[in-house]
C-alpha cells in the first residue's frame, strides 16, 4: 500500500512539475520576439513626404494584415508639413525627402533619423514637346523662365507649361538643391504638392513640364534625361544623375515600439527586397553613394 501511495505522489508531482514547465515555456515564449510582435496594437499617424506616400501605404496594408490590432493612417502633404508635424508631436511619423537640417524652423536634435530608401525623381513633359533629354542648364533656364518654348531646346514649336511643386513640397527641395544648384524658380503657370496631381496635369496639357518622384511615373509622361542619363540605380551610383535623395522617417526621440516595430519592417527584406523595387524606389542598403550636402 506504501508502495502503491508513493508512486501516486510521485506521478501528481510530475503532473505538476510538468504543467509548472508549460507555463514557464509559455510565458518565456510570450516574452519574445514573436510573440511581443503578436500582441502588437494601437495606432501610429505617418505624415508628409508624397513621393514616399504609395511605398508607406503600402507597407502599411502589409503591416495591419500581419496586426489587426494596429491601426496606421498615412497622410502626404509635403516633407516639410510631416516635419513641422512630427516636431510638434502631432504625428508619429515624419516622412521626408530631405533632412531635418535643411527645414527652417525645425530644432532637428529632437528627432531621431529612419533612413528607408533611397528615392530618384524625374524631370517630366507632356510626350508631345519633342524633347527626350535636357542639360542641367537648359532646365535651370526652364524652370527660371529664360527659355520659354520648346523650339528652343530642340524640342516642338510649343509654349513651355510650367507646374511648379508647393514650396513645402521635399520633391521641390531636392529639385532646387540637386537641379537647379540653389537658383529660385519663376512662379510658373500652376503649383500643386500633389504628386499624382502633378502628373495628371503633365500629361493632359500640351508643352507642360514638371517633375516627380519616379514611383509616379507612367507612359502617361515623357522621361526627360538630364546630361543623358536616365533615374536609374546604376547612374544614381555612379554620380551621372544628379536628382534623388533618401527617405526618412522621422520620430520624436526614439519612437514607441509599435512605430518602431512598423519603421523596422519598412526596413525588412520583405519590403526592401520586394515592393521598394516593384514600386520604382531603391534599397536604402544597396545603393553605395553619399548624397551630396
Amino acid at each position: 500500500m506504501r508502495n502503491r501511495a508513493w508512486l501516486g505522489m510521485m506521478a501528481l508531482l510530475m503532473v505538476a512539475v510538468a504543467a509548472w514547465a508549460g507555463c514557464g515555456q509559455r510565458d518565456e515564449a510570450g516574452e519574445g520576439p514573436g510573440a511581443q510582435q503578436e500582441r502588437l496594437s494601437g495606432s501610429i499617424t505617418a505624415v508628409g513626404s508624397t513621393a514616399m506616400q504609395p511605398l508607406i501605404e503600402e507597407a502599411a496594408n502589409r503591416f495591419m494584415e500581419k496586426h489587426p490590432d494596429v491601426q496606421i493612417t498615412v497622410q502626404g502633404g509635403g516633407s516639410g508639413t510631416g516635419l513641422s508635424q512630427v516636431s510638434q508631436g502631432a504625428c508619429d511619423i515624419g516622412n521626408s525627402d530631405i533632412l531635418a537640417e535643411e527645414k527652417k524652423g525645425i530644432d532637428a536634435a529632437q528627432l531621431v533619423d529612419h533612413k528607408v530608401i533611397i528615392q530618384a525623381f524625374a524631370v517630366v513633359a507632356n510626350p508631345g514637346v519633342g524633347v527626350e533629354s535636357l542639360t542641367k542648364q537648359q532646365i535651370k533656364d526652364i524652370f527660371t523662365g529664360k527659355i520659354t518654348n520648346w523650339k528652343e531646346v530642340g524640342g516642338s514649336d510649343q509654349r513651355i507649361f510650367l507646374v511648379n511643386r508647393a514650396k513645402g513640397s521635399g520633391t521641390r527641395a531636392t529639385f532646387k538643391k540637386a537641379v537647379m544648384d540653389g537658383a529660385e524658380e519663376s512662379k510658373g503657370d500652376v503649383e500643386q504638392d500633389s504628386s499624382g496631381t502633378v502628373r495628371k496635369i503633365v500629361s493632359e496639357t500640351a508643352g507642360a513640364v514638371s517633375y516627380l518622384g519616379i514611383a509616379y511615373l507612367d507612359d502617361t509622361v515623357r522621361v526627360i534625361k538630364i546630361d543623358g542619363a536616365a533615374p536609374t540605380e546604376e547612374n544614381i551610383s555612379s554620380g551621372k544623375y544628379p536628382f534623388w535623395s533618401y527617405g526618412h522617417m522621422y520620430t520624436k526621440g526614439e519612437p514607441r515600439p509599435v512605430v518602431k516595430a512598423f519603421i523596422d519592417f519598412v526596413l525588412s527584406d520583405e519590403i526592401q527586397e520586394t515592393i521598394v523595387k516593384e514600386m520604382n524606389y531603391f534599397p536604402v542598403a544597396g545603393t553605395q553613394v553619399e548624397q551630396q550636402p
